[in-house]
């Protein structure tokens, strides 16, 4: 492997550290403050723009302390950030994808620290990590998760999502260089409304609507009458519009409102796309039982879910620091289990995690298409937090260390009957 050295100093002492700490060679090119390097030529080059950066990493180790030294400005990444991320995690996984730190590391790493001037105050965590307080998913608590997220401004979600407006994995079933994100998204909303057997007057409930692609799409393409619920006043705000833009006034309505107060079913078909990652591990069997209360007999179910190994059930620090506080991934059988504890039976379970790979793909083709414009909306640190989320995230379903799954489960009769005419794929 050729590497490319400018002189002998910062870089070359964390290089040093790393291989005797962690056990691996640099992945990745590394520049440090003093204009010294070391690492690999031709691979992401890791720039640490100051000590600063270092400290981070110090006071919190791991993903957390080099988010958050991204994050800052302190650590930035020249070439294709996805790659680099790729090459760090072959390399961690090569040494079992855990490192454990005795007595005898914490002081190599302190002595290291100071040789290289890093020593001194924790630094603050930048303006974007989530400040969060209350019982864990208490109704408040779970308005300020999504407001922290989600109502980041309907402009710059303008921006980075197709014409239906869906903050989902895409469905990609056609080819040439007419199909993109939005025909995949079209195409995952279209499979969702037949999966859910839709038709005209068919009333429709979506927990945790977004900005209404599905409810908007099935009222105008299925004459379904629609009803959204969010917790987002941006998305709700978003959808009054677009209600109004269509004339689809008396036939779709969006409401600010928790689940867990929905009182006016019964509901013939109810979805759910990506929602039930938010509720939280003790809360999902409350949420399984409000979906089959919201159901009437023979009605249908479609739950869009991410997932994840058992051994890593949240989203990881970064994740759950910055995009989605509180989040929950399980795997998707565990899931299975409480749909059906609350008398729900499961019908059909589709995988869609390449699918979602791709969908996370365009989206941050367009981040770095549009990159000056996303940072004049969202400011410099929140651009940087996205482009992070993104290049991990779909590094991640690459990976398979996280998953996507449509769930068609229904409310059966009491005396077991039920229908599924009309349900594909």
């Amino acid at each position: 492997m050729s590497v490319l050295r400018k002189r002998r100093g910062a870089a070359d002492r964390i290089e040093r550290a790393v291989r005797d700490l962690i056990g691996i060679s640099l992945p990745v090119g590394l520049t440090a403050w003093d204009g010294s390097t070391a690492g690999p030529a031709g691979a992401p080059r890791v720039v640490l723009r100051n000590r600063r950066a270092l400290r981070h990493v110090l006071f919190s180790p791991g993903e957390l302390g080099l988010a958050r030294a991204y994050v800052s400005g302190d650590l930035d990444v020249t070439g294709d950030l996805a790659e680099g991320l790729r090459r760090c995690w072959a390399a961690f996984r090569g040494r079992g994808g855990r490192v454990r730190f005795g007595p005898a590391q914490w002081r190599r790493m302190l002595l290291e620290a100071f040789a290289l001037g890093a020593v001194g105050p924790r630094p603050a965590p930048p303006a974007g990590e989530a400040k969060l307080s209350g019982k864990l998913h208490s109704r408040a608590r779970d308005r300020k998760v999504i407001a922290h997220h989600y109502d980041t401004g309907n402009e710059f979600y303008e921006l980075l999502l197709d014409e239906h407006m869906a903050y989902s994995s895409g469905y990609w079933i056609g080819q040439g260089d007419d199909y993109g994100l939005a025909e995949a998204q079209r195409d995952k909303l279209d499979l969702i409304c037949r999966k859910l057997g839709l038709a005209d007057g068919m009333r429709l409930l979506d927990v945790g609507c977004g900005w209404g692609s599905l409810i908007l799409y099935a009222a105008r393409t299925y004459g379904v009458r629609a009803t959204g619920v969010t917790l987002s006043a941006q998305q709700a705000a978003h959808i009054r519009r677009r209600v109004e833009e269509l004339g689809l006034q008396g036939q779709v309505e969006v409401r600010l409102q928790d689940y867990r107060e929905i009182d006016d079913q019964p509901f013939e078909a109810v979805a759910s796309i990506e929602m039930g990652e938010h509720v939280g591990e003790s809360r999902y069997p409350e949420y399984a039982a409000t979906l089959h209360r919201l159901l009437r007999p023979g009605g249908r179910l479609l739950i869009q879910q991410m997932s994840r190994a058992g051994n890593a059930p949240g989203g990881g620090a970064f994740i759950e620091a910055y995009i989605a506080a509180d989040m929950s991934m399980v795997p998707v059988g565990r899931t299975l289990g409480r749909l059906e504890q609350a008398g729900l039976e499961i019908r059909d379970v589709q995988a869609m995690r390449e699918h979602y790979t791709r969908t996370v793909a365009e989206w941050a083709r367009t981040l770095d298409e549009n990159w000056e414009r996303a940072v004049a909306l969202i400011g410099p640190e929140q651009a940087r937090i996205w482009r992070l989320y993104l290049a991990g995230g779909g590094l991640a379903f690459e990976e398979n260390r996280m998953g996507v799954d449509q769930i068609l489960a229904m409310k059966t009769t009491v005396d077991g009957a039920g229908s599924l005419e009309g349900s594909v794929r």
